[in-house]
């Protein structure tokens, strides 16, 4: 992961200044650019991967100098890090997702454009206004930092991916799919159609199930719904909510529990086709109506 999220953070990083630097710039000696430390001196054997993208974007590289003899040289960086995190991470805050601390973060970043170092006439905003035409431009295309992967979808419709498992659309069984492995998501591809799109999972041994994946096999066998792992990955996600679970009671009481699992798996296939908050909006209306049946809440819904 660790690798992936130097690629993308450089990426994201140019792409906010809306160019790449004409000058050198300074690295520490970290495994994702540097292969090997030659000696005490700054001569490196990077890596081929690092190498790439320098010749995308046209940068050149510094490197401090290993040990005490370079403790020197990345102190302003360190100093900046370190206001930055005592100012915005100071407590460590509280989100639901990385994407909402890397908005939070990026929200930051543009706030303190005034902010001013110490006594210094102007404020970073404007210091790097007069910067900002020095830059080189970008490419046209970004630089790919995925690591794409060709896998086979096993029986129970999922990839297996850096030891934890991903769900793909159960069509796709015994199909050989191309999956992208990004620091933050997985990207699944039938072809060049996009098929699944994950949350990167950290820890090992875990998977990751999308219940939509599911509903055409489930529509079949509706009495494997109730106790599928994707299910309570999907009430955990708040995709499946106490709303379905209302609506879902009385059907079951109304048409038997198989008929009334299959209207409510028909119900969350219409997903596919309306908004999620219309599609509840329109459990919620069916349920009080006392209309328990798939057409029915799809009416509400529009």
């Amino acid at each position: 992961m660790g690798r992936g999220a130097f690629f993308e953070g450089h990426v994201h990083a140019l792409s906010v200044l809306g160019g790449a630097p004409t000058g050198k710039v300074r690295y520490d000696n970290l495994r994702a650019a540097v292969a090997r430390v030659l000696g005490l001196s700054r001569a490196r054997v990077e890596n081929e991967r690092w190498t790439a993208f320098r010749s995308h974007y046209g940068n050149e590289s510094m490197y401090c100098i290993p040990g005490l003899e370079g403790a020197h040289e990345k102190g302003g960086v360190e100093g900046q890090i370190g206001w930055f995190r005592r100012n915005h991470l100071v407590p460590v805050p509280e989100v639901g997702s990385l994407a909402e601390l890397n908005a939070m973060i990026e929200r930051w970043d543009v706030e303190d454009d005034a902010h001013r170092i110490r006594s210094r006439p102007r404020t970073i905003g404007e210091y790097f206004a007069v910067e900002r035409p020095l830059l080189r431009p970008l490419p046209d295309e970004p630089f790919e930092t995925g690591r794409l992967f060709s896998l086979r979808v096993d029986r129970y419709a999922q990839v297996s991916v850096r030891t934890n498992r991903y769900s793909v659309p159960v069509g796709l069984i015994g199909r050989t799919v191309r999956v992208m492995l990004h620091a933050s998501e997985v990207v699944v591809y039938d072809g060049r159609r996009e098929v699944a799109r994950h949350e990167r999972l950290i820890a090992k041994g875990q998977a990751h199930l999308e219940l939509d994946h599911y509903l055409e096999a489930l529509v079949r066998k509706p009495g494997a719904f109730p106790g599928a792992t994707a299910l309570e990955q999907a009430c955990s996600a708040g995709k499946f909510t106490p709303v379905h679970d209302a609506w879902w009671a009385p059907a079951c009481k109304a048409h038997g529990d198989r008929d009334g699992t299959r209207a409510l798996i028909e119900v969350m296939l219409l997903g596919r086709h309306l908004h999620h908050e219309y599609l509840v909006t329109g459990l919620a209306a069916a349920l009080r109506a006392g209309a328990l049946t798939a057409d029915a809440v799809a009416l509400e819904a529009r």
